[in-house]
């Protein structure tokens, strides 16, 4: 039996999504709920997330148990930001398994050595600061980023938010963007159709899609209008739109 469980909604073709840091499942409902008109869609809690936060992996062991969870058949798979890494690492260690994907926010990592140290003692600090303070109190200081300066103040979205401490901590210290090999030259083996999404005014982010659409075998990248980084929270309906658009 898999460390990670499934939530199904919707019928037709399963699309299986996967959240970002210090979301859940149960995030993103607007994004969701259009998905799920037109197909089966797919949800599970990463590990240090809502019904996970006692699971710790790092992000090849957290594609392993994604893939243990996806249909016997190859399926569509597509995250954000945290999520959008690990459907990285999936199309990669399990190539047979997605047909085609989509990642929102995603990174390649970092390329250099020195950089990418400095990122994991970031991260590391961040994980210790996070317990000294309390999910509640760190979730106040991680959404009030400029990052997400433009994401609506939806009490919903709020709600379904992570809030075990110790596994958010965990998720930092082993699948943060510290801890993420450089992908740069490996997404030559992602060989699935492959949606890289970015919202407009993402700037990092943009140059971030567009390098990882060149890098797949079969790349596309796209603009989500008149977004920041979590695209899928601020224009639902378009970025949907382009999934939708994508997989059809």
């Amino acid at each position: 039996m898999s460390l990670l469980s499934v939530t199904r909604r919707g019928a037709g073709r399963p699309f299986v999504w996967l959240h970002g840091f210090t979301q859940t499942r149960d995030s993103a409902h607007r994004f969701r709920s259009i998905l799920a008109e037109t197909l089966q869609l797919w949800t599970t809690d990463l590990p240090g997330h809502g019904s996970a936060h006692a699971v710790t992996a790092s992000l090849d062991e957290t594609a392993d148990l994604v893939s243990e969870v996806l249909p016997d058949e190859p399926v569509d798979l597509g995250g954000y930001s945290l999520g959008g890494r690990v459907a990285l690492h999936v199309a990669m260690r399990h190539p047979g398994r997605v047909a085609r994907l989509v990642v929102l926010g995603a990174s390649r990592g970092i390329a250099d050595d020195a950089e990418r140290s400095a990122r994991r003692r970031r991260d590391d600090d961040l994980a210790e600061h996070l317990e000294e303070i309390g999910a509640e109190a760190f979730l106040v200081e991680w959404l009030g980023q400029p990052l997400f300066a433009s994401v609506p103040k939806d009490p919903a979205e709020l709600a379904a938010r992570s809030r075990d401490a110790s596994g958010l901590a965990a998720s930092l210290r082993h699948a943060g963007t510290g801890t993420q090999a450089w992908l740069g030259p490996r997404l030559a083996l992602v060989t699935s159709p492959t949606l890289a999404l970015a919202g407009s005014r993402d700037v990092k982010f943009v140059g971030e899609s567009r390098e990882i659409a060149r890098g797949v075998v079969d790349g596309h990248a796209a603009e989500v209008p008149d977004a920041g980084h979590a695209a899928h929270l601020e224009q639902p309906d378009a970025a949907a739109a382009l999934v939708l658009g994508f997989l059809a």
